[in-house]
């Protein structure tokens, strides 16, 4: 706290660093013990992760209609949806001179599709077996890619706007952004496309990855306090 000359009140700005790094640490943890399970074929976490997606997926017999509308659904995790987003909002920080926050927002989005591929190459772990889900694709399942990166879309973006938005605003965009996060997680289930786990971990990864770039670059949203 500062105190000014005359002895009134004075804003400081601070970034409280604890949370965002608790937070950091609690998704590289869950990280880390769902790779350890899939690495180890764990059991429990493999007996659950086949029963949740025979529970859940749509079918190889779905129809054509509901095949699109999962497509629709699912695609906010895409890269270049993610891409589209971001350019609009580069636009507006480059503007502004928000040179750091600018080189905040490229790594974080491009590379996140970088780091979800490299870890899936290093638990090299096979997609769920429907016919008309995971079986269609070549690449491996753990973590969940659109997982990750509606992940960090959403953390991104809720970063942003903080500074911006009123008390109810952000308890709003946070229950919105949570659906959005939750709704692509199911659709890739739902496709039989991934895993419980990978999905999880996908939104882990995402999360996380925001917030530690946004920690290195030091772009956390500033908070007020009041000094006297």
């Amino acid at each position: 706290m500062s105190v000014p000359p005359d002895g009134g009140t004075t804003l400081v700005r601070t970034r409280a660093l604890g949370p965002p790094l608790a937070v950091v640490a609690a998704c590289a943890a869950v990280l880390a013990l769902l790779g350890a399970g899939v690495s180890t074929g764990f059991a429990p976490l493999r007996d659950l992760d086949r029963a949740v997606s025979e529970a859940v997926y749509a079918g190889d017999d779905r129809s054509r209609a509901l095949d699109v509308l999962l497509e629709v659904l699912t695609a906010p995790g895409l890269s270049v949806v993610r891409y589209v987003v971001a350019v609009p909002v580069l636009i507006w920080l480059v503007r502004r001179r928000a040179w750091r926050t600018v080189a905040w927002l490229v790594v974080t989005a491009v590379f996140i599709r970088h780091v979800t591929s490299a870890l899936k190459e290093f638990f090299d772990r096979v997609r769920p077996a429907f016919e008309d889900g995971g079986a269609q694709y070549e690449s491996f399942s753990f973590p969940s890619g659109h997982s990750s990166g509606i992940a960090t879309l959403v953390t991104g973006g809720l970063l942003l706007a903080w500074p911006l938005l009123a008390p109810a605003g952000r308890r709003s965009w946070v229950v919105l952004g949570a659906l959005l996060v939750l709704l692509v997680g199911l659709t890739r289930m739902w496709l039989g496309v991934h895993y419980l786990s990978d999905v999880v971990a996908g939104w882990s990864l995402g999360v996380g990855w925001t917030l530690l770039t946004a920690v290195v670059f030091g772009v956390l949203p500033a908070r007020r306090e009041d000094a006297t």
